[in-house]
């Protein structure tokens, strides 16, 4: 009998009724049932899981192998199990409540054959609020490797192993690893794969969320997480040795899995577990965070990760709390260097370096956005003129010289409305500021207040009050916030043709001011009136 193209390894742990759309799709799928296997391994099921498994088994028992074991806590033991009795030329992973599309299988196994790849990787997409991140999914690629692609955010077990890969250096899942045990799999394999490629020319998974959020990722607690954590970068380390690459692919662990680990959730731990998880952290971050790894992690991270790391745990809740409450830290701006002033910044008694604080390439315009709002507001006129005269706070110190406050026709980009802000792109140039202004240092020294007096043309638009500072290089636009504030009135000026003023709030909490003629020309009732009135006034002033 000749053996399948490709195995499908399925662990099942209560997953109804998501299990029976992910068989669906497999027993579906264009590469033909005589060319698929499906090897199902139901972990001690207790809701309809395993009927469901032998319901499949009956209607395809020439594809479908179910086994049924005990429950072992997670979904390594099973996998393991289900390799043991795999005979495809290729072997790929599948979350029993996801689902492929209709032509994954016979798409990569095509892929793998062409390029003689050992793994392929299909492009994931997430549903139901599950993320899964994108970068690696830009464009398809026969032959990526681990350290010089997104690759290392991008490892789950999800993939198409060539199964001689798998068995020639016995690749196995760590049975006691409840949390991320498909990493050290896919990392092992992905060192030693002689060719690694990526379709990105069609979405090949779908990862769900469930409604109840009860994939066990989001049931794990912080400790159990901190120890698999350690138990991947320890396995990695034995396979990659110490330098750029594995800095390259430890970042990921640094930036994800440990950084979430001090989030907005721990403050709310108990005094224990929070020294605890701190502990862990500098522990790992003693042996793997190099200075070249930490100058790669976002800002906010690397705060966070070195507070931890030296143990400073009530100034980390304190730094948390404060970004969770919409406050977070002033950027301390000196020349061409900018920095995030969270506590210790600068501090003797902390001694903790600047490098930590500096904003090292990242893009920060969520930071800003949530450090900008409105003071106040109001409508200046002399004459014809009509000037708005605004008072803005920002989040900035030092060196702040280059932030100004303009009047900006068009709406701000999707791409920035989710951080509030932008950072635009490299060359691009803005129209000299128009206006006068000021700036003041704030009252509590942690942030500037930028005053401005801006002329107010006689044209129809709507205006979006924008801030633009340069950061580390970069020039930022960010909205002014007014929710709340009070908008000054709506006002008509200029004596021939009269315009109409007024500020709002649009429904993102943006102040806007829109422009236009009192009696717009397409007024039919102007437009009769308007010949009465200038004949009135010819003869008046006969």
């Amino acid at each position: 009998m000749t053996s399948p193209d490709v195995t499908v390894v399925v662990a099942v742990y209560n997953t109804m009724p998501y299990l029976t759309e992910c068989l669906n799709s497999l027993v579906g799928q264009s590469i033909g049932l005589d060319r698929l296997e499906i090897v199902a391994v139901d972990d001690g099921s207790t809701d309809d899981s395993g009927a469901e498994l032998d319901r499949f088994a009956k209607k395809y028992p020439k594809t479908v192998k179910v086994i049924h074991q005990a429950n072992s806590g997670g979904p390594a033991a099973p996998s393991n199990r289900a390799l043991e009795v795999a005979t495809g030329r290729f072997v790929y992973f599948i979350g029993s409540d996801d689902y492929l599309g209709k032509e994954a299988l016979a798409r990569m196994v095509k892929y793998a054959d062409k390029h003689d790849s050992d793994v392929v990787i299909g492009k994931m997409v997430g549903t139901n609020g599950r993320y899964v991140h994108q970068a690696l999914y830009k464009k398809s690629n026969p032959d990526v490797s681990l350290y010089d692609s997104a690759l290392p955010f991008t490892l789950a077990n999800t993939k198409l192993f060539r199964r001689d890969l798998v068995e020639r250096h016995k690749l196995r899942f760590p049975e006691d690893l409840p949390v991320g045990s498909d990493q050290p799999f896919t990392i092992e394999a992905c060192v030693r794969a002689r060719k690694i490629s990526v379709l990105a020319d069609y979405t090949y998974y779908y990862a769900v969320k469930r409604g109840d959020s009860s994939n066990i990722t989001y049931r794990a607690n912080h400790l159990s997480r901190l120890r698999c954590t350690a138990r991947i970068l320890e396995h990695a380390a034995g396979l990659i040795e110490a330098g750029p690459q594995r800095d390259t692919v430890f970042q990921r662990h640094f930036t994800w899995e440990l950084a979430k680990l001090v989030q907005g959730d721990f403050p709310a731990l108990d005094e224990q577990t929070r020294r605890e998880v701190c502990a862990g952290i500098a522990e790992l971050a003693d042996d793997y965070l190099t200075e070249r790894l930490a100058d790669s992690l976002p800002v906010t991270r690397r705060v966070r990760l070195t507070l931890a790391q030296r143990g400073m745990v009530d100034e980390l809740v304190a730094a948390i709390e404060a970004e969770e409450n919409g406050a977070p830290p002033p950027f301390h701006l000196e020349g061409d260097r900018a920095f995030a002033a969270y506590t210790g910044f600068r501090d003797p008694a902390v001694g903790i370096p600047d490098r930590v604080y500096e904003v090292l390439g990242e893009s920060v315009p969520a930071a800003l956005a949530a450090g900008t709002e409105m003071v106040s507001a109001e409508w200046e006129q002399s004459g014809d003129e009509l000037f708005l005269s605004v008072a803005v706070r920002t989040a900035l110190t030092g060196d702040t010289e280059s932030a100004v406050v303009r009047l900006v026709q068009g709406a701000m980009p999707k791409s920035a409305d989710k951080a509030g802000g932008r950072r635009l792109p490299a060359g691009q140039e803005l129209p000299p500021p128009a206006g006068e202004f000021t700036q003041e240092v704030t009252a509590d020294g942690a942030g500037t207040v930028l005053r401005a007096r801006i002329p107010v043309a006689a044209r129809t638009a709507t205006l979006g009050v924008r801030v633009h500072v340069d950061i580390a290089g970069w020039t930022y636009e960010i909205p002014v916030r007014a929710q709340d504030k009070p908008m000054p009135l709506a006002r008509r000026w200029r004596s021939g043709t009269p315009y109409r003023v007024a500020a709002r709030v649009n429904a993102k909490g943006r102040m806007v001011v829109v422009t236009g003629l009192l009696f717009p020309p397409s007024d039919k009732w102007w437009s009769r009136v308007r010949p009465l009135l200038v004949r009135v006034k010819r003869k008046v002033s006969r």
